[in-house]
């Protein structure tokens, strides 16, 4: 395995790990209202595409590592998309 095999696969899971405390936080505490919308859409589609573009070219960490991402970004997104609005009161 080359050095560059290795960085490759570092950045990899660097960049695909950086989602999961977000993703904890926001599942436990449901608090989405300081997360931007457009990005999360744009992350769990561009991974998406990532995904497939990976299963075109048979690129199987490329593959894996965007589905992961999709995953997290979509957990994220299904919640801020279904999170009830408050008035700034807090919950009573």
């Amino acid at each position: 395995m080359s050095i560059y095999s290795l960085v490759g696969g570092l950045a990899t899971f660097l960049t695909t790990a950086a989602y999961v405390p977000q993703a904890y936080k926001t599942i436990k505490t449901r608090a989405t209202a300081a997360l931007s919308l457009p990005t999360y859409v744009m992350l769990f589609v561009g991974a998406c595409l990532w995904a497939a573009y990976g299963l075109h070219i048979g690129d199987a960490p490329v593959i894996m590592s965007n589905i992961v991402t999709a995953g997290l970004a979509g957990i994220i997104l299904v919640l801020k998309l279904t999170a009830k609005p408050t008035d700034g009161a807090g919950a009573e």
